[in-house]
């Protein structure tokens, strides 16, 4: 049995308990595929983008470029048919993204909107993580959406890929992703979107198809570990690896190109039943070189 950290809030304690119990016991090399960064247990948000660079030795690349989700369309490795059907602005966007700005729609199961809530409570307000807007208001449709390329001291290259988005009104942190690409153990190449909890992550791989009309279909529908599909991950006091694969919760996102638009539609399951459905809304502005005010506190730093 694992053995948890005592100093750290109760409910966090509580779940990565149940990911002990219910998961299993995993060793770092034979799931190299699956493993990310973890957080800590005093927050996320934006606190966990400077322990990223402490803990790995990295640095905030400081281009002006636009930035992408991946570097190229390419590193999902999809077969030529479907690479050459895939609609370029979608290409474009995943390969651009901080050139784009979002605005968001949800729509709750009611019976799940409940639980919507006690996760802000408990979890979601406290640690800056999944901060899942309950309604559609003015504060929670507008989104910015920053790139966030931590890149190696020496040699410069890029290591890791983080999307943060915050609520333009109240800048409150909404997600704080690390973005990559994996190959699972069947052979596939995936989009693999890891978020930070307290002592683990929350990891949603997504495989990507393409649709009939160009649109990048990516989905989260496995059976078992070493599928697609949704992972906590969890070390403990002793440094002992564990993941829980929750085979019950599914995730299917469409990107689609349209009269002129972008447009996202993103739907989460639960034992088949519909728990909520993300519409994005997604244009491209004009990527200049002032850096907005999320991103001015890291690119001052100095040193």
């Amino acid at each position: 049995m694992g053995i948890l950290f005592i100093k750290q809030n109760f409910q966090d304690w509580i779940t990565q308990q149940w990911v002990i119990v219910s998961g299993k016991k995993i060793n770092s090399k034979e799931y190299k595929w699956l493993l990310g960064p973890f957080g800590n247990t005093n927050g996320i948000g934006e606190k966990f983008i400077k322990q990223l660079e402490e803990n790995e030795n990295l640095e905030i690349c400081k281009s002006e470029l636009s930035k992408g989700l991946i570097n190229s369309i390419n590193q999902l490795k999809l077969p030529p048919t479907e690479l050459n059907k895939l609609s370029k602005n979608v290409i474009d966007f995943y390969e651009n993204t901080s050139s784009y700005e979002f605005e968001l729609k949800t729509k709750w199961n009611p019976i799940f909107k409940f639980f919507g809530y006690l996760l802000k409570i408990l979890f979601s307000n406290r640690i800056e993580q999944l901060n899942i807007p309950m309604n559609n208001s003015k504060n929670a449709k507008g989104m910015n959406s920053d790139i966030i390329q931590l890149i190696d001291k020496k040699t410069k290259k890029v290591k890791r890929t983080i999307w943060l988005r915050t609520f333009k009104e109240t800048k409150q942190v909404v997600y704080s992703g690390v973005y990559e690409t994996c190959t699972i153990p069947n052979g596939t190449t995936c989009i693999k979107a890891m978020f930070p909890l307290p002592n683990g992550n929350a990891t949603v791989i997504l495989q990507p198809s393409v649709g009939n009309n160009g649109e990048l279909i990516l989905k989260s529908a496995g059976r078992k570990i070493g599928d697609s599909g949704f992972y906590f991950l969890l070390k403990d006091k002793n440094g002992i690896l564990w993941t829980n694969y929750i085979k019950s919760f599914k995730d299917n996102l469409t990107v689609s190109f349209n009269d002129g638009k972008i447009k996202a539609n993103q739907k989460l399951t639960f034992y088949g039943l519909k728990v909520l459905n993300f519409e994005y809304e997604i244009k491209k502005t004009t990527y200049n070189t002032v850096y907005s005010s999320l991103l001015e506190p890291f690119l001052s730093r100095k040193g």
